[in-house]
């Protein structure tokens, strides 16, 4: 990387490349998703008996359409022994096929439900990488709203792809079917123009496929807008969501400071936001009813007027006419499925955009600032961790420590110190590995772990011994966990190890950092980083958390990240961190320009 020393300008945020706008890449990528996934088989198994269901029902509706002709010519003849046998005849087939929807209904949803699994699962579990959900967080408007993505948006693009996709199998197979039938119906007739006579093999084939292929062009023309429209509304309802989240998050400092009439406000510019996508959606649908709703009524007499000139030229019988128009109106509903489903497409379209735009920058977020050199992490053979000419990258300059070749030893106390605007806490995500951007390398203790203490510490919802025992379940003790409480001074919290809260809520901001201290307790690290987790702690409280270094971990490790704490006996060295801002700075990739330029490509994609 070459270096641009004096440089005070901001740099210009870098963006991930429009990879995956087409149709085909978004389709293989989440063909890949499924590959590997164990839900593949069950979804291939029940799409063949699906499949299975499907050409059953074409064949008993050809069944039914044959029908048409014996029941309608006994009505022609008056004949009342053959249309009530008829009846008996239509009952058995319509058993048949009643059965049959049924039992496609079913493997419909068993295949939606597999689909949402196998989706939701790939998301998650990429989501879930080693500090990659952080790096996400951090890469711009992509990251805003990783739940909806994983949890509203899967679950509606496994309907809407088990919904048409079925429909249009379905749709084929009975086109197929039902094409043969028309043909046979219309074959041998001639207009007659005058004198002369003109014939058109098959003309009813043609009649259907001009009338649904008109019908198809009008409507994609008048509805194609709706793919930019849903991935509007889907973007606008996903701000919303966060906004209402965030503020319950933070219910408690908008309340103390009265801000209530504040939220409310940017609550109702969101919804304002929400609304006015839906507005431009409903008018769009409206524009699009014109034209299928047109082409409804018309269609109620379309068949019998393509049909009526074999009938009335004596070609047909009654009941064959009537089986042409069922012939006639399959081989239409067919072909005007795109009609009848141009507004699922379109939100379709714009579903799978957002999902797969989503996974690419899951895929895609370990790879950010390639060109940015990248802190190197080793193991070293002793048990000892240093550093050398560590560097962290930033996109406000530089931050280093000011010793060029720092080694510290087993049980050492290290406090690590500088200005209010040093970076101390990028340095902190930096020794964790998840801010991997800089120079230099970090060498950590061979076969020892590690344990990080942020500023906040984090509990999973569930029982108090899982958020004691975090990242372990069940491997602790009891009497581990009632003694690492009471150490702490958190014993009125021993009677509460198998309750279930929130214990963020529950807690104290001073309880909370003592039971992230009793955490330690249990699981007895060799080494222990802290940022500034320490400076806000009362007296009695930051006096119990560091006496536990100087008890049941007196071999443990401290490097602490921050102003020396009031109580600074505990470190005997000092480390200080200096921030170089006329250092080239880190270019800031934002994930989200490139979804947005992905967005805006699938606008006019078909």
């Amino acid at each position: 990387m070459k270096k641009r020393m004096g440089n005070k300008t901001a740099p210009r945020p870098a963006t991930m490349p429009a990879e995956g706008s087409t149709l085909w890449q978004q389709f293989d990528m989440m063909r890949r998703a499924f590959v590997a996934s164990p839900v593949l088989k069950p979804i291939l198994w029940l799409t063949a008996g699906s499949f299975g269901v499907i050409v059953a029902t074409a064949v008993g509706q050809i069944v039914l359409n044959r029908w048409y002709r014996p029941f309608f010519d006994a009505i022609e003849r008056r004949d009342l022994n053959a249309f009530f046998y008829q009846l008996m005849v239509f009952l058995i087939i319509a058993g048949v096929l009643l059965v049959f929807n049924v039992a496609q209904q079913w493997l419909n949803q068993m295949v939606r439900l597999k689909l949402r699994e196998g989706l939701t699962l790939d998301l998650i579990g990429e989501w879930m990488r080693p500090r990659r959900a952080f790096r996400l967080a951090n890469a711009g408007t992509i990251g805003v709203n990783p739940d909806q993505r994983m949890q509203e948006d899967a679950g509606h693009l496994a309907e809407l792809t088990t919904s048409l996709g079925f429909g249009l199998v379905q749709s084929s197979i009975l086109l197929i079917s039902f094409v043969g039938v028309l043909w046979s119906l219309s074959s041998g007739f001639a207009f007659q123009i005058g004198d002369r006579s003109l014939a058109i093999p098959g003309y009813m084939v043609w009649a259907a496929i001009l009338y649904a292929g008109s019908a198809s062009w009008l409507s994609w023309l008048v509805g194609r807008r709706m793919i930019a429209l849903n991935g509007e509304r889907y973007a606008r309802e996903a701000d919303l969501r966060f906004s209402m989240m965030y503020a319950n998050e933070h219910i408690d400092g908008i309340s103390l400071a009265g801000g209530e009439a504040g939220e409310r406000r940017r609550l109702q510019l969101d919804l304002s936001s929400v609304l006015g996508a839906m507005r431009n959606i409903f008018r769009a649908e409206i524009n699009l009813a014109w034209v299928q709703d047109g082409y409804g009524w018309v269609t109620v007499v379309a068949p019998i007027l393509v049909a009526a000139p074999v009938y009335f030229a004596g070609n047909i019988s009654f009941g064959g006419l009537m089986m042409a128009v069922g012939a006639f109106n399959q081989v239409h509903t067919s072909l005007k499925w795109f009609v009848a489903n141009v507004s699922a497409i379109t939100d379709w379209r714009a579903t799978l955009l957002r999902v797969a735009a989503f996974r690419r920058a899951l895929i895609t977020a370990d790879a950010l600032h390639d060109e940015e050199k990248r802190i190197e992490f080793v193991e070293n053979d002793s048990a000892s961790m240093t550093f050398d000419n560590l560097e962290v990258a930033s996109p406000s300059g530089r931050t280093r420590l000011a010793e060029s070749h720092i080694e510290i030893a087993p049980g050492q106390r290290v406090n690590i110190v500088g200005d209010p605007r040093a970076g101390k806490t990028l340095l902190f995500r930096a020794l964790a590995g998840l801010w991997p951007w800089g120079s230099g390398r970090v060498g950590m203790p061979a076969g020892d772990h590690v344990v990080f203490i942020p500023r906040a510490p984090y509990f999973p919802r569930g029982r108090l011994r899982d958020a004691l025992a975090y990242p372990h379940a069940n491997d602790f003790s009891d009497g581990a966990l009632v003694s690492a409480l009471s150490k702490v001074g958190l014993d009125h919290l021993a009677t509460s190890l198998d309750r279930e809260a929130r214990w963020e809520r529950e807690l104290g901001d001073d309880e909370q950092r003592l039971l992230a201290f009793a955490r330690l307790l249990v699981q007895k690290p060799r080494w222990v980083i802290i940022d500034e987790a320490l400076e806000t702690m009362e007296s009695e409280a930051l006096k119990r958390a560091l006496s536990i270094f100087e008890t049941d971990l007196r071999e443990t490790a401290v490097i602490k990240i921050g102003p020396s704490p009031r109580n600074g006996a505990l470190f005997s060295r000092v480390i200080r961190l200096v921030k170089d801002a006329e250092a080239p700075a880190l270019k800031p990739v934002r994930l989200g320009a490139g979804i947005a330029e992905m967005e805006v490509a699938a606008r006019s994609a078909p």
